[in-house]
């Protein structure tokens, strides 16, 4: 997401916050700025918005992790690199998705929003939650197209999964060819979403215009709860989680991990895409924390692809404020349910603009939570977007920081000095 378009929405936030209040405060509740502004244009505008998102949900997810599956084809190469750098990145989405329903849990951001109350298909949905058996099972499709029709989105991955693990079975030109089919159908993808959400700002006036004229104050301040659970997750992740676990794995101390990921941070701030701050990550990586260049080459780019522990964090707090502010109580097997498929989501969310969001959507739909709900995250998205990337590009670094230690691959430097890395001799440890 650009500067300017990211500009633009939170423009479009503020003016629909503002407009939708005064229309709340000043309009007649029956009268023609709440039945056919409100109700009518905003409503089908932002209604239509959110369709064009879940449009884009099931080629999306399918061909992404298809194309994921098709570029980890040298990981083998890598050897012990390639499965720690892996392994440590699965393992702090998993940290991160527990902490992120644990602090919920608690904080129970939703509870008097009062957003609607259950409906009879809510109800139904709400009792059929799959237990972990039954979703193991139904993990694999017995009719394929009936999975993309009904949008099973854990069918989906399954699908995806395997028809990646075969392309990579063919023969080397036939690989070559299948592989670049996907990635163009990739590049496609992600322009249709960049062109989705260039309208984002007209959508998240009308979602927040409405919003802000139908919701009480206490609902929005159950709205506002819910963005600061995010955040302090998120904040903990980066001040306090990562820069404790890279001074116990490589000596480098919390204040000077900090410090040296300073620019990285401001920058995915910035800019909040993963995939644009790649270069700078890199940058930090070498110059700063001097990790050679043959795992950050490797780990960077996976890290972008995969390492979405900020996304997880997003989802996991998003979905327990939706299903408290429309009155679902999440049990034991739902909470499980909902840990496994985030898991899954975050590591798909990977290079898609606006990622969150649209896998967001997605476990709403696979818990059986109200999708229109996702108006009220795509209206706060911009706030959270940007400490969502921060988390991710920061992760990135500790993982790729702790695995070139173990591999004895990076400098003294890196340790013990603040920009030795970029001058003269460098001795790895």
């Amino acid at each position: 997401m650009n500067n300017n378009l990211a500009a633009r929405i939170l423009a479009s936030l503020v003016i629909g916050l503002v407009l939708g209040g005064a229309i709340q405060m000043f309009a007649s509740p029956d009268g023609f700025l709440q039945s056919y502004l409100i109700g009518g244009l905003f409503h089908a505008g932002g209604s239509i918005f959110v369709g064009m998102i879940k449009l884009m949900v099931v080629p999306l997810i399918f061909i992404s992790i298809v194309n994921a599956v098709c570029n980890l084809e040298d990981i083998g190469q890598f050897g012990r690199l390639g499965f720690k750098t892996f392994g440590l990145y699965l393992l702090n989405t998993v940290i991160a998705i527990s902490a992120a329903i644990g602090l919920a849990m608690v904080v129970q951001p939703g509870i008097g929003a009062n957003l609607g109350l259950a409906d009879e298909t809510l109800t139904l949905s709400r009792t059929n939650l799959p237990n972990l058996l039954d979703m193991v099972i139904a993990v694999v499709p017995t009719n394929p197209v009936q999975a993309f029709a009904e949008g099973n989105i854990l069918q989906i991955l399954f699908m995806a999964i395997i028809t990646g693990i075969a392309v990579k079975k063919l023969e080397n030109h036939e690989t070559h060819s299948v592989s670049k089919s996907f990635a163009l159908a990739n590049s496609v993808m992600m322009k249709l979403i960049t062109m989705v959400m260039s309208m984002a700002p007209i959508g998240v006036l009308f979602l927040t215009a409405k919003l802000a004229a139908t919701l009480d104050a206490g609902s929005i301040v159950s709205v506002l709860t819910y963005v600061l659970t995010a955040l302090a997750v998120m904040v903990v992740w980066l001040f306090v989680f990562y820069p404790l676990v890279i001074s116990l794995t490589t000596g480098i101390s919390p204040l000077q991990f900090i410090r040296k990921t300073r620019e990285q941070m401001m920058f995915s701030l910035s800019t909040a895409s993963s995939n644009a701050t790649i270069p700078v990550t890199f940058k930090t990586l070498t110059e700063k924390l001097g990790v050679s260049e043959k795992v950050a080459g490797f780990s960077v780019p996976l890290g972008a692809t995969m390492n979405m522990s900020g996304a997880a964090i997003y989802m996991v707090v998003a979905t327990i404020f939706v299903a408290n502010a429309y009155g679902v109580e999440l049990g034991g097997t739902a909470l499980f349910t909902l840990g496994f498929t985030a898991f899954l989501l975050a590591i798909a969310t990977g290079g898609i603009p606006g990622g969150a969001v649209v896998t967001t959507g997605v476990l709403l739909h696979t818990l059986g939570l109200p999708i229109e709900a996702l108006g009220i995250i795509i209206a706060t998205d911009r706030i959270l977007d940007a400490a969502c990337t921060v988390t991710n590009v920061v992760g990135d670094t500790a993982v790729s920081t702790i695995v070139a230690k173990s591999e004895g691959q990076i400098s003294d430097a890196g340790i013990n000095q603040e920009n030795n890395a970029a001058s003269g001799a460098v001795k790895f440890s």
